[in-house]
């Protein structure tokens, strides 16, 4: 038995209620109820009204910054990625960060663990509750694409994708436009001599990406050959295998590769045949990740700038629909030493 003159114990909080409990209630789901919270017009008076009833009977106050959140006004950014480690992704993040910081905003991150519906369905699932605040859904792949277009109406979001956008998804898309600086790239190599260039390509969301329609265009235009491109995946592995068969072909003499984790893959299968490069191949990649200028020879590449797309990306978002168009700097070309005229026959 405690004395009377020990602390009084302490009060046994009661569990508070929270929007699940509200949508268990009312048998509709949780985001039913953050959009009745949020005044989205898109739920139906009886469904408001029966929603509204059971928020009434269980006294259920919802947190206000949570309401803000859902509104996207304040407080935090969710960024929905497939990735957090290739270069693209990882500088995107790192921009989306710098810029949140500054404004205050807290960011987390949401990765997709899969391409299978139910990991694109538990993604969205979890940035629709408005705890997980305004979003950025990073979509330089088909898995992120399919989050962006799933995204209920009353969360704000904006994409980042590749050129171009996502089809089928009326967000806010900010992207860098590197299809003029894939021409370029290839441009360069015709005029160095080659008679055409070869493109190991990265998956692309759209199936021709805005870097392989640079370069095919760019053939056409120049009357050059158009080759098979070949397919390979975001690292560096599946690139090899793909440049060993160009490898093997001793016609290949130039190669524009999807990124510049391609080109390493590409360059060791290369040197493991005995192909000199640039003294029998020239090859160009794609973004130019810090140490490209260090490599052996140092990497021709186009250069990317995803910590200003980061930034853009948030500032959109931000901004809202009426904001102005962010002015991003242009993907260009950075020539460097694994470029050189072909060896004569």
């Amino acid at each position: 038995m405690r004395a009377s003159s020990d602390p009084p114990a302490p009060r046994r909080r009661e569990p508070s209620l929270s929007i699940r409990d509200v949508a268990a209630a009312a048998g509709v789901s949780y985001q039913t109820v953050s959009r009745v919270l949020n005044e989205s017009p898109s739920v139906s008076p009886d469904t408001r009204r029966a929603v509204l009833e059971v928020i009434g009977r269980l006294g259920y106050r919802p947190n206000r910054a949570a309401r803000a959140l859902g509104k996207g006004r304040a407080g935090a950014v969710t960024v929905v990625t497939t990735n957090t480690m290739l270069y693209g992704y990882a500088a995107t993040v790192q921009g989306i960060e710098e810029a949140a910081r500054l404004r205050g905003l807290a960011v987390g991150i949401r990765v997709v663990e899969s391409g299978g519906a139910a990991d694109v369905r538990h993604a969205v699932e979890y940035v629709s509750d408005p705890s997980a605040g305004s979003v950025i859904v990073v979509a330089f792949d088909a898995v992120g694409a399919d989050v962006l277009r799933a995204l209920p109406d009353d969360v704000p979001a904006v994409g980042v994708t590749e050129a171009g956008g996502v089809s089928g998804s009326a967000r806010t898309m900010i992207y860098l436009d590197e299809r003029q600086a894939a021409g370029a790239a290839t441009r360069h190599l015709l005029e160095l001599g080659h008679e055409t260039v070869q493109h190991v390509t990265i998956p692309s969301e759209t199936g021709t990406s805005a870097r392989q329609s640079g370069w095919r265009d760019a053939l056409v235009v120049a009357g050059a050959p158009v080759p098979e491109v070949v397919a390979g995946g975001w690292d560096p592995g599946s690139a090899y295998l793909a440049g060993r068969r160009l490898a093997e072909d001793p016609r290949v003499t130039a190669i524009l590769c999807g990124n510049d984790d391609t080109a390493l893959g590409v360059r060791r299968a290369l040197h493991e045949a005995g192909r000199e490069v640039p003294g029998e191949v020239s090859i160009v990649g794609f973004d130019d990740v810090p140490g490209a200028a260090y490599w052996t020879p140092a990497l021709t590449t186009v250069r990317m700038d995803f910590v200003a797309l980061g930034h853009a990306s948030l500032a959109a978002l931000v901004a809202g629909e009426s904001g102005p168009e962010p002015v991003l700097p242009a993907p260009h070309l950075v020539v460097r030493e694994s470029t050189a005229a072909p060896r004569a026959h």
